[in-house]
């Protein structure tokens, strides 16, 4: 890993460089995707069809293409219950924390004007699902637990199955979580199909989930037509350190991430040198026996780093301006160091809050802001599934007390017809 000090002349470039990772999308990828969208456009299932023979090599038809009861009743069977415990266990927990994101209608009625705010669920929601590389079951609850608890009529899921092949834990984590229908697609033409709709996968309101670059590129591109969560990028922690905790829990936390893919940031900042020679030796110590540890020490050795800075003071400062997708404060008065942070996706407090907990079960999502995105956007909530609608009600009495200031208004922008519209109810 990179070893990097704030008293360095060039630090920020340096910080800058290590922090940067490829583009989510580039041209190429951008014309290939909208290709893809037209396609699904124009020819619906078919393009599916088509499609997912080429990338898949899984022959489909419009009986094939949903996953029937039975093939998820095989999924429980291949399911061991210690695993479907946990499970169980994870989603309650995820269920239980979105639950106290409580939004109600609201409305108040003064001087004969009654104004409030409705709030509804969506009615459709598309959830995306990986199935490349590795399949996260944790993801579908993630993703779908929230939208349920928000009232959302009907979950929909779509997943790529590579030679016809579909990892059983996402079938029950789905099950679990309140899916109502799960297709048997992936790739841009999975997020297509459900921005515009096909003879076989419904349109949706608004499109959730992590993917590949072609997945998150064409989120981008039917965004307008659809709604969607966010364009996430790869993994990242930072982790502000005191040297109390030992070494090799830090180093896994950082390996945590790194072992995700190559573009994943981990970045340990701490004004102990000796502990941060500690951390490197412990890390190379797990390398040894880590199954994805080419992979991680790609991720280290590109985008990780060791960060000397002077001060916990100026370790918040870096970490805020970082806005980190995770961002552990291992330090002994985490409550106090909070104080200091702005910017983060979630934040893990204390020597045992490992990031991993909060992958998988501790209730708090773990769909975060990534790429810096933390200084203005949230994890994905119970409030991403919810919309808000303005109510006026308004009485001739206050019709004749402001409708000539709405006159006045209109006709200053020039809008006659709207000046009109009110002219005629004084």
């Amino acid at each position: 890993m990179n070893l990097l000090k704030t008293t360095d002349k060039n630090f920020q470039s340096k910080l800058q460089k290590i922090l940067h990772r490829s583009a989510s999308s580039n041209r190429e990828v951008e014309t290939k995707v909208a290709t893809i969208i037209s396609l699904v456009q124009k020819k619906g299932d078919a393009a599916l069809f088509q499609l997912s023979k080429k990338f898949d090599q899984h022959e489909l038809n419009k009986n094939t293409i949903e996953v029937s009861n039975s093939e998820i009743r095989q999924a429980f069977k291949l399911v061991q219950a210690e695993e479907h415990r946990a499970l169980d266990l994870a989603a309650s927990r995820i269920r239980d924390f979105h639950e106290r994101h409580s939004l109600k209608s609201w409305q108040y009625k003064k001087d004969g004007l009654l104004l409030g705010q409705r709030v509804s669920p969506l009615d459709r929601v598309g959830i995306y699902v990986p199935g490349g590389k590795a399949t996260y079951p944790s993801s579908v609850l993630m993703n779908a637990i929230p939208a349920q608890v928000a009232g959302v009529k009907e979950i929909v899921m779509v997943s790529p199955f590579p030679s016809g092949q579909m990892n059983p834990y996402v079938l029950v984590a789905a099950n679990i979580a309140g899916v109502d229908r799960i297709f048997k697609i992936g790739g841009a033409q999975a997020i297509a199909a459900l921005a515009y709709g096909t003879a076989s996968i419904p349109r949706v309101d608004k499109i959730v989930g992590p993917g590949n670059t072609y997945v998150a590129t064409a989120k981008r591109q039917v965004f307008g037509q659809v709604a969607i969560d966010m364009i996430a990028g790869p993994s990242e922690i930072t982790i502000i350190s005191d040297g109390g905790c030992n070494p090799y829990w830090i180093a896994a936390d950082l390996l945590s991430q790194a072992e995700h893919d190559e573009q994943a940031s981990a970045l340990l900042l701490s004004w102990k040198e000796k502990y941060i020679l500690e951390v490197q030796t412990a890390i190379e110590a797990i390398l040894k026996n880590l199954p994805r540890a080419t992979i991680a020490k790609k991720s280290l050795q590109s985008h990780g780093a060791f960060i000397r800075v002077r001060n916990e003071k100026e370790a918040a400062t870096i970490a805020n301006d970082i806005a980190p997708e995770h961002l552990e404060l291992s330090v002994k008065n985490p409550e106090s160091l909070l104080k200091k942070i702005k910017h983060a996706g979630a934040i893990f407090l204390g020597y045992h809050s490992t990031e991993s907990f909060g992958d998988y079960l501790a209730g708090p999502n773990h769909v975060l802001p990534t790429n810096g995105t933390a200084r203005f956007s949230s994890p994905l909530s119970t409030f991403d599934f919810l919309k808000f609608s303005s109510l006026i009600d308004c009485s001739a009495e206050m019709a004749k007390s402001l409708g000539p200031s709405v006159v006045r208004l209109a006709e200053m922008e020039g809008l006659h017809a709207h000046a009109l519209a009110m002219k005629f109810r004084l």
